[in-house]
């Protein structure tokens, strides 16, 4: 599909993977459309990409963003906060509801309210993780929501057709999320992944332009972890 026509929009795409994701859209002659909560990410991305930037707290139904941003082509969802791991033993349902309001809610509420706006022949790729697959002690909270988004984008896939619902699954990638001081864990990290290397958000934004740009696939989650589920 070519989309140098189209417009996409990336809720959560001033910084990391959803910046990636904007800029490969951009790249390839797309009309971008960058919507975070914070005005000076907001302003500084659209700069660099050329693209629009929009203020949303995603943590609320985005109620009139999509009548400000009017008919478009493409939703991609990455908004997340930093990750931090939750052992049982020290859970904190504030924690917990706060991390299912940006991730799982603020997806849902996101889907819902664009669906007027979604143009024929339109798409939604939504953001999971291999902790649902794979997790570690501590991971209960983050396993939890991946769990939920994959099952959320096989249901939406089916009541939404033929728009098209997928999302990308990535494994640990060299972003903000994990904090300025994560290279002793990316290095532990890459030495249990076939390939080698964490991921960059470079090739997790290759993931959601394939789904973009895939008219055949829906209901699909695709994984980039550079075989990390296979070790």
């Amino acid at each position: 599909m070519n989309i140098a026509t189209q417009r996409v929009v990336v809720l959560g795409g001033t910084s990391g993977i959803g910046y990636a994701t904007a800029a490969a859209a951009a790249g390839q002659g797309a009309e971008v459309v960058v919507v975070s909560s914070d005005r000076r990410r907001v302003d500084d991305a659209a700069a660099r990409l050329g693209a629009t930037g929009l203020t949303a707290d995603l943590t609320d139904p985005p109620t009139g963003l999509f009548e400000r941003i009017g008919p478009f082509d493409h939703l991609v969802y990455t908004a997340g906060g930093p990750l931090s791991l939750m052992p049982v033993t020290s859970f904190d349902p504030r924690v917990a509801r706060e991390f299912f309001g940006l991730r799982y809610f603020g997806a849902l509420s996101a889907v819902r309210a664009a669906l007027p706006f979604l143009r024929e022949g339109g798409s939604i790729t939504l953001t999971t993780g291999t902790a649902g697959n794979r997790p570690a002690p501590g991971w209960a909270l983050g396993a939890s929501i991946c769990g939920a988004m994959d099952s959320l984008t096989r249901a939406l896939a089916v009541e939404l057709a033929p728009i098209r619902v997928n999302a990308v699954r990535p494994g640990v990638t060299r972003s903000p999320l994990w904090g300025d001081d994560a290279g002793d864990f990316y290095e532990q990290t890459a030495a249990g992944v076939p390939l080698g290397r964490v991921g960059e958000v470079t090739d997790v934004a290759d993931a959601y332009l394939y789904l973009i740009g895939q008219s055949f696939t829906t209901g699909t989650i695709l994984t980039v972890d550079g075989g990390a589920l296979l070790a």
